[in-house]
């Protein structure tokens, strides 16, 4: 079993296209902003340094995307696929981040939607890493559906381990649910 990455994802509101090497300024001059991360488990990630180890894992992660506001051809973000697992039939939807200015705008949902829908031709299961004290995370996936499945320490790429929640959603309450 493979997970297949497509050349992107569109929907009204975003358009979706693989992270590469050169996108680094680009993506950096939105994650700069600290109030992106003050919630986050590592909140220094605004910083060049920490947000260069962000970026080198979105590289090897095979599975990073570029976030687009499809409207205004606006880069706005990024989230990326990681730990796809053949034999669970599951992978791991996160590293998301969406610039404040999109923030209750209506973009998250459809990038999860983007997501998800793509994820689910290939995997039983998605798993979400949720940095324990990320309410504002949290309750997005909560909104989302995705059921809390517990609480464990999570290394992120290059970082120390930090307690994380896990959430899931599985693919029969996805299509059974079909977030609109």
């Amino acid at each position: 079993m493979t997970f297949e990455m497509p050349a992107s994802l569109e929907c009204a509101v975003l358009k979706l296209r693989p992270v590469s090497a050169s996108d680094f300024e680009v993506l950096y001059a939105v994650a700069a902003d600290p109030l992106i991360w003050e919630q986050h488990p590592n909140p220094d990630r605004y910083r060049r340094d920490v947000f260069a180890n962000y970026f080198q894992g979105a590289l090897e992660s095979g599975g990073a995307w570029l976030v687009f506001d499809a409207k205004a051809n606006q880069l706005i973000g990024c989230s990326r696929y990681y730990e796809f697992d053949p034999v669970a039939r599951s992978i791991a939807i996160g590293y998301t981040f969406i610039a404040r200015s999109h923030w209750g705008g209506g973009y998250n949902r459809p990038l999860k939607k983007l997501m998800l829908d793509h994820a689910f031709r290939f995997v039983e299961k998605v798993i979400f890493h949720v940095g324990e004290s990320n309410l504002r995370s949290r309750i997005a996936m909560e909104r989302l559906g995705a059921a809390l499945v517990g609480v464990v320490e999570v290394a992120y790429f290059g970082e120390a381990s930090k307690p994380n929640a896990i959430y899931e959603i599985t693919r029969q309450y996805w299509t059974q649910s079909r977030l609109t």
